[in-house]
């Protein structure tokens, strides 16, 4: 059983693996009080007048208590991360990290908002975005997947484009990124150039990844 779960941690994807492995570290060290919730959460006032910048990133990393529901979010997040990651993606690290880096920007604009602008409080009343950053990763992928039957653990089955609700990010990015050039012909989300210096795409990525457990085939590589 060890073995099956390590070799299935190898296969991951680079940033499907890197960031599967600190929200579970996050997690795991609020869980054992090595750190508390309260050193990683997201607190305008905290970032702006203490400058806890790191809180902009770490929120994300943190999943709640380590019980049946982080499972699930953990399935979640390695399910459509590497989904994405190995079939939209597949070969472009540097643009998947870019769309997660667009994703997470538009979420903490959107939640905190006036907090960082130095305006009253925050838009909303979200402590993580861990939650909704996954969230948007699956609403990009059943846009790009409209006709995807999926099942979840095997109980029941529904159409991709119904799974995921509301989420302004994952909206945000498949417009600019899949509609606008197309109505356009013009596209302006482009992935910054030190992001690709410093994330090189993997090239050595040639057979496509096996049909998935689901029944169902990966889409073909985005073009831009």
């Amino acid at each position: 059983m060890a073995q099956l779960v390590e070799d299935w941690y190898k296969q991951m994807p680079i940033i499907t693996r890197s960031y599967l492995t600190l929200s579970a570290l996050t997690t795991a060290g609020c869980a054992l009080e090595v750190i508390t919730p309260f050193d990683v959460y997201l607190n305008s006032k905290l970032i702006i007048k203490d400058f806890e910048v790191w809180r902009l990133i770490t929120n994300f990393f943190y999943f709640g208590k380590l019980d049946l529901d982080f499972l699930f979010h953990m399935f979640f997040l390695a399910r459509y991360c590497k989904l994405l990651e190995e079939t939209s993606f597949r070969g472009r690290t540097a643009d998947f990290f870019f769309m997660l880096l667009f994703g997470g920007t538009i979420l903490t604009i959107i939640v905190v908002g006036g907090g960082l602008l130095m305006f009253a409080a925050p838009f909303a009343d979200i402590l993580f975005l861990s939650n909704s950053l996954t969230f948007m990763m699956v609403y990009v992928w059943s846009k790009r997947n409209p006709h995807v039957q999926m099942s979840f653990l095997g109980l029941f089955s529904f159409t991709a484009p119904y799974l995921p609700w509301g989420m302004a990010s994952g909206h945000a990015y498949y417009f600019l990124e899949d509609v606008y050039p197309v109505m356009t012909g013009r596209r302006i989300l482009k992935t910054p150039a030190i992001i690709k210096v410093l994330i090189p795409d993997d090239t050595g990525l040639v057979a496509r990844p096996a049909p998935a457990a689901w029944g169902a085939a990966p889409a073909p590589p985005h073009r831009d």
